[in-house]
């Protein structure tokens, strides 16, 4: 869906003062005449819950909430059989009011408790199509959960990410800027009087991140104490998910790979070594809680590629690779990094500068539903940050803090020829072969690489 119908469409619904573009895929879904039961996947607290239940109250004459976490009563629906008619005649008891095809959203929360349930969603999907269910469950919590048969084929599936800096501009109630932004042609630069206030932006998101419930606050208090106190929550809840999911000799591995992604990052290479997360430690003694991170939606992982061809995957080089955290204000937050020295700039922290704004772009390309993303470097220690395949070309991605010289994008235009490269930093739009995309305008790289 194009940006400029997404920023007309989310004007018009605001959930808890904060617009989500992804309400509008929520939309796409309703209306769609094969429609399958949709299973929204996220991080824990990137607002599964809440935006599906406003979503129900908002499209639909009546919603039906359902949370499966504890509720062995509700669990109990699921276990006689798996009979679509059945189960809505006793969710409805359940209710105390009937539910209706068409009219009611049924919203299945925490839904990788109850495997039956996650099942059923076959069954509804082929012979109860009429009636209208989302559910919602965390990345870790689906991968871990063991139904019947996960019903492939038979739901849509989508994932929620943190907000991105085009959705905490909607929340700062910058919408005529927007819609300015959004106007603006490609080949346009940013008028340097809206330059300023987006750079003064983007550096609140670099402290505050995308978390909705950080987002909030800031938008409540602009107090940066209240912000991290809520960060510091989500943080410590992602750590409790370990005990409460994770096996437990893999506990320990867990946070030592959790703690270090920040000081890892921050090392002039930035790949990630195990023997820095536990002196002495290989691959095989950390991969397997490393996969389980990466289950969780908690990591990133980032592989490095040897040569730029189609795939990049055939190209992928998976012993070599960079973790980064699925929010900047989180990674900010474990790092300790002061808002103060974020605000400030200049050389206080220099090498985490660059930290920040490579996990920011990063979260920016998957907002903005780019393949996989890969990197790139050479032997003599050029290197781009991020490669990505789009539309059958392969466009590398050099990022900056501020406004620095690209020397190893020119070494990768040299040895390869690209057809285009993007340059994302500081510095305003401008070039065609080198496109330079300012790093608060990469929620419109899609369009500037179009044609």
């Amino acid at each position: 869906m194009q940006i400029a119908v997404l920023t007309a469409y989310c004007i018009s619904v605001i959930i808890h003062d904060m617009e989500r573009t992804f309400t509008a895929e929520l939309h796409e879904w309703k209306t769609q005449k094969d429609r399958r039961p949709l299973l929204v996947k996220g991080v824990r607290q990137s607002g599964k819950t809440y935006l599906l239940k406003e979503f129900g109250r908002q499209a639909y004459a009546d919603m039906a909430y359902f949370n499966f976490e504890g509720n062995e009563p509700l669990q109990q629906c699921f276990a006689r059989d798996l009979d679509p008619g059945r189960i809505i005649v006793e969710l409805g008891v359940h209710q105390r009011r009937a539910i209706r095809p068409e009219t009611t959203l049924l919203v299945f929360d925490e839904i990788q408790f109850c495997g039956r349930a996650l099942t059923s969603l076959k069954y509804f999907c082929e012979n109860a199509p009429q009636y209208h269910i989302a559910c919602a469950g965390s990345l870790l919590g689906v991968a871990l959960a063991k139904p019947l048969s996960f019903p492939v084929g038979k739901v849509d599936l989508r994932v929620l990410r943190p907000m991105s800096f085009y959705e905490f501009l909607l929340a700062n109630g910058e919408t005529e800027l927007l819609a300015f932004l959004t106007g603006l042609a490609r080949e346009s630069p940013v008028p340097e009087l809206f330059a300023g206030r987006l750079t003064d932006l983007l550096t609140d998101y670099h402290i505050v991140g995308g978390m909705p419930e950080a987002v909030a606050k800031w938008l409540e208090t602009r107090d940066v104490t209240e912000v991290e106190a809520v960060q510091r929550r989500i943080l410590d809840s992602y750590e409790l998910d370990f005990a409460k999911h994770a096996p437990v000799s893999d506990i320990p591995k867990l946070n030592l790979i959790w703690k270090s992604i920040p000081s890892q990052l921050a090392r002039e290479k930035g790949k990630f070594v195990f023997g820095h997360a536990k002196p002495g430690a290989r691959a095989k003694d950390l991969e397997d809680a490393l996969e389980w991170l990466i289950s969780a939606g908690l990591v990133h992982k980032v592989v490095k590629i040897e040569r730029p061809f189609v795939p990049l995957s055939a190209y992928a080089d998976q012993s070599y690779f960079k973790l980064y955290a699925p929010d900047v204000g989180l990674l900010r937050r474990m790092a300790g990094l002061p808002a103060d020295a974020v605000k400030a700039g200049g050389e206080t922290y220099r090498e985490f500068k660059g930290a920040l704004a490579e996990n920011f772009a990063l979260t920016e390309l998957l907002n903005a539903r780019f393949d996989q993303p890969y990197y790139w470097r050479s032997a003599n220690t050029a290197e781009v940050d991020f490669v990505v395949q789009h539309n059958g070309r392969i466009v590398p991605i050099e990022v900056k803090a501020g406004r620095n010289r690209a020397r190893s994008l020119a070494e990768y235009r040299k040895k390869y020829s690209p057809e285009i490269s993007i340059k994302s930093s500081l510095e305003n739009i401008s070039g065609k072969e080198v496109k330079h995309v300012p790093l608060y305008m990469l929620w419109r790289l899609q369009e500037y690489l179009r044609d």
